[in-house]
């Protein structure tokens, strides 16, 4: 059976179906090839269900501090099966609203494993073994990643959980070591932390989220160490063994010593690796483990296309829609460029994470002349009554014009606020433009317009 289309999308996850939804609205007949969930990682095992057990964890630690506000609770409890339920039900939903927007896209949903072919039909095995051919003037790859799990030895010897299956766990460990300190890795070892269990986080760069912000950094690790996280960076994990009550890590720092830490559980969380399943018979030219594409997102191959994790860059659901936004534009004959100049991220940790731009190592690097400044939300009016006023923003910008070139911020609900710091990069803002702001007050929002105050030498509160 064969089928033929204007545009067809293999990956039904934040890159394929945002394609696949915009390139209909351009006015082409689209198929949209999955073989598992509509949603992809993002929604089924990573953003949506790890924020949703993020925020109950949460939940739980507020409960817990409230005895200092005068609320006074009895004993807390709390059900892991029906946290998990509740995750179930959110991922439901969400994959329910995703199949109506491609229905109402009039999008074929075409079921099944594609795999491109060098004369660039694709072939849709089914799982109950029925074949289909796909065949399409233009190819979206949006086929994702998988989780990277390292050649560490005896790691293949012991039952070890990644951030695609840790959501199957059936009762919090009493203990859990997790390999690997970056977005994922400090994420789960604040909800494991707040369901109970004793934490370990191993990393081998010399801080936790190395890609991030050293104040940030530090900042973060100050806050997993006051709720019982045990941090170890430096570390490189030599071998993993079954002990006898756990499981053993082994582990060897900068000078060469080396301890055993035990575990009741692993998490393997060092990163993820390109889902390359769609391209193994196509010739296609790549940038290390990625799929390479230029300024419009086209592969080596004219009319193949890719978008999301398969092509690196930063590993984020909005980046991955915003590529497919514009790999679809040019799939439909557009030419729209990727900008990336200006792209958030969050972590959702407690005390939250965000930040845009460059950061002051990086400003740096490029060769500008930088100045920054940091505004504690230590005399913020609303983060203190909040009882939240560890955090701090930072911001970087460039010496002679005052050119924002980075913002960074840690505390509560920086990651609904950093879209203000993304606007500031895409407007090419001024620190002069963000400090003559009005802000509501109270806000921690406010801590923008009093960090470039006193990056201007003029700040009333700093």
């Amino acid at each position: 059976m064969s089928q033929t289309y204007d545009i067809a999308v293999i990956g039904g996850g934040p890159a394929g179906y945002v394609a696949a939804i915009r390139g209909a609205k351009e006015g082409k007949r689209v198929a949209l090839i999955e073989a598992d969930h509509l949603g992809g990682t993002c929604l089924n095992r990573g953003c949506i269900p790890s924020k949703t057990l993020l925020h109950q964890a949460g939940i739980l630690d507020q409960i817990r501090n409230a005895a200092s506000w005068g609320i006074e609770t009895g004993e807390v409890t709390f059900s892991l099966e029906k946290m998990l339920n509740r995750k179930n039900q959110v991922i439901a939903t969400l994959r329910t609203g995703i199949a109506g927007l491609l229905k109402a896209g009039k999008i074929d949903l075409v079921q099944g494993f594609g795999e491109v072919n060098p004369d660039k039909s694709i072939s849709v095995q089914a799982a109950d073994g029925l074949r289909t051919v796909v065949k399409a003037s233009s190819i979206i790859l949006a086929t994702g990643s998988t989780p990277s799990v390292p050649p560490i030895p005896g790691l293949a010897q012991v039952p070890y959980f990644t951030s695609d299956t840790i959501f199957d766990v059936e009762q919090v460990p009493r203990s859990i070591a997790i390999l690997g300190g970056g977005f994922i890795g400090v994420e789960f070892a604040c909800i494991f932390a707040s369901l109970g269990s004793k934490v370990t986080v191993l990393e081998m760069a010399d801080r936790l989220i190395p890609q991030e912000d050293k104040d940030a950094a530090s900042s973060l690790s100050k806050s997993l160490r006051k709720k019982g996280v045990t941090i170890g960076t430096g570390l490189k994990v030599t071998s993993i063994a079954n002990g006898e009550t756990g499981i053993v890590i082994h582990a060897q720092d900068t000078k060469g010593n080396t301890e055993a830490i035990p575990a009741d559980a692993l998490l393997v969380a060092v990163g993820r690796k390109p889902n390359l399943s769609a391209v193994a018979n196509l010739s296609v030219e790549m940038n290390g483990p990625f799929v390479q594409v230029n300024e419009y997102l086209e592969t080596s191959i004219p009319g193949i296309y890719a978008a999301g994790d398969i092509i690196g860059g930063w590993q984020l659901a909005h980046v991955a829609s915003a590529e497919g936004q514009a790999a679809a534009i040019n799939a439909a004959g557009g030419k729209q460029k990727g900008n990336m100049k200006a792209v958030p991220r969050c972590i959702y940790t407690s005390p939250e994470i965000s930040s845009v731009g460059l950061s002051e190592e990086e400003a740096k690097a490029q060769g500008y002349a930088v100045k920054t400044t940091i505004y504690s939300h230590a005399g913020n009016g609303k983060a203190m009554a909040s009882d939240e006023n560890s955090g701090f923003t930072k911001l970087i910008a460039e010496e002679t014009y005052g050119e924002v070139l980075g913002v960074v911020m840690v505390g509560p609900h920086v990651t609904e606020m950093i879209s203000t710091g993304t606007a500031f990069l895409s407007l090419e803002a001024t620190v002069d433009d963000v400090a003559n702001m009005i802000y509501p007050h109270p806000t921690v929002s406010e801590s923008f317009m009093e960090a470039a105050a006193k990056w201007l030498g003029k700040g009333i509160h700093a």
